[in-house]
């Protein structure tokens, strides 16, 4: 999908939500890369890399992402990913969310943060800071928090930086669900993935965990070598992947790479199988995701890498995307 082009640097309104706010659009460029950013969801609409291609899903409109849209491109938060039904317990003391998900909690509920307007702190040429305050007892989570995403463009690399603080003992987990699509097919069956992950999490049929990390040795989730996206399981994914290094993946047609690092414990891969070509203007296997986070159901998993923010700390995630040719 083509999308209408602004000017590099402008800030127009993109459109205003019913509740009267306004949308905007910056385009970042730094010659290499450039990257058109909403203040709505903190979407990241169109990433373009060298030659011009667009490399994610993106819509034309406000009222699409309104109403037409599976997170692409959002910030999702307070916590991406599920919370098992809706409901953990910190401090002693048991916390009610809104399940949007079956029984379950996604992505913060039924308003998350790729549902808010967000504030731009600063912005220039090449870079984008965006804030966001969450109320206390926002979608059900305790405490007020203060979120900060740091969209930044250097060489051929797109670097996101997540802050967050609160005034009372909570829990957090932000990333970006971006769609990828190097070719620009709409099919990324043939997509190489190879990650630097031993083992992920099995999940049950409302994909919350089973239990702990399990190795992926001998199993259809082992990408340690270089696979094609659909060569097993027919190409749906929708799993946290436990990670040891980077991700990357490759277009073998077109010769268009990315590499993912980050400095959280796991990635969510999603392959975009559940995508209908009806309630989104995409069809199934159009791109895929890889959502850099905490464990899903962590607030309930003791042995997980903890998800808790308390008063006095900050939490910090960082994930860079960086584009080449093979």
């Amino acid at each position: 999908m083509r999308l209408h082009d602004g000017a590099t640097g402008a800030t127009p309104a993109f459109g205003v939500t019913p509740e009267g706010e306004r949308v905007e659009r910056h385009v970042l460029d730094n010659g290499r890369l450039r990257a058109c950013v909403l203040t709505y969801g903190a979407i990241l609409q169109r990433l373009e890399v060298a030659g011009g291609a667009n490399v994610v899903l993106g819509l034309p409109t406000l009222d699409d992402y309104l109403h037409r849209s599976r997170y692409f491109g959002a910030v999702v938060g307070r916590y991406a990913n599920r919370i098992a039904r809706g409901r953990f317990t910190l401090d002693g003391r048991e916390y009610r969310l809104a399940a949007n998900d079956g029984e379950h909690s996604l992505h913060g509920g039924v308003r998350g943060f790729d549902k808010r307007v967000w504030h731009v702190e600063s912005a220039g040429r090449a870079e984008l800071v965006l804030s966001l305050v969450s109320p206390d007892g926002e979608e059900g989570y305790p405490g007020e928090l203060r979120a900060r995403v740091r969209y930044a463009l250097d060489g051929d690399a797109l670097r996101l930086e997540y802050r967050a603080t609160t005034d009372a003992p909570t829990v957090v987990n932000l990333t970006n669900h971006s769609y990828f699509d190097l070719s620009g097919t709409g099919d990324v069956r043939g997509h190489v993935v190879a990650m630097e992950a031993d083992r992920f999490l099995p999940v049950d049929g409302g994909k919350i965990p089973t239990g702990g990390p399990v190795p992926v040795a001998g199993t259809p989730f082992d990408f340690t070598v270089p696979t094609p996206v659909g060569a097993r399981r027919g190409g749906r994914y929708d799993h946290c992947f436990v990670l040891q290094g980077r991700v990357t993946v490759a277009d073998p047609a077109g010769g268009r790479t990315m590499e993912v690092t980050t400095t959280e414990p796991g990635v969510q891969f999603y392959t975009g199988h559940m995508l209908d070509g009806v309630a989104t203007p995409y069809g199934p296997f159009a791109g895929l995701c890889l959502e850099t986070q905490r464990f899903p159901d962590a607030p309930n998993r003791p042995a997980f890498p903890s998800a808790v923010l308390r008063p006095g700390q900050e939490h910090v995630s960082v994930t860079t995307y960086r584009f080449g040719h093979a």
